[in-house]
């Protein structure tokens, strides 16, 4: 949150080692899953600006998380941001594809806020036909019952 990467990386490592020594006798047991710790550390080189690293653990993350859909929104919908912001416009329409497709069966909040801010980071690319179409899922997205 400070933006400084070697503030972040010791904090990053810090919370891997607490993550590391939980285990199914904590009260917070249930809470955290094997992905914690990829989720958090990829939003944070997403914040600190290190797009690609971001990329590497939001893509390694969004492949665990098959079966926890709205966690797997949000990875994905950050994974798009990651892209977008190096410029990868097919790529980024290929994985916010995909957070829509997790949005439309679970409808996470937490999902649709960082879908539906990163389609506004394609706006440069709108009249291309893939940003387009993507565009009209998440009109289908937002008019579905």
């Amino acid at each position: 949150m400070l933006l400084s990467s070697s503030d972040c990386e010791r904090a990053l490592s810090l919370a891997e080692r607490q993550l590391d020594h939980a285990d199914g006798s904590d009260a917070a047991a249930d809470l955290v899953s094997p992905t914690q710790f990829g989720r958090l550390a990829g939003s944070c080189y997403l914040s600190l600006g290190e797009h690609r690293r971001a990329e590497t653990l939001l893509t390694s993350m969004a492949e665990k998380l098959r079966d926890r859909r709205k966690s797997r929104a949000i990875v994905l919908g950050n994974l798009t941001l990651a892209r977008i912001r190096q410029r990868e416009v097919e790529a980024a329409v290929d994985s916010l594809t995909e957070a829509i497709a997790e949005l439309e069966a679970t409808r996470g909040g937490g999902g649709m806020n960082i879908v539906f801010g990163a389609a506004r980071e394609l706006h440069p690319w709108r009249q291309e036909p893939v940003v387009a179409a993507v565009h009209d899922r998440l009109f289908g997205l937002m008019t579905a019952a």
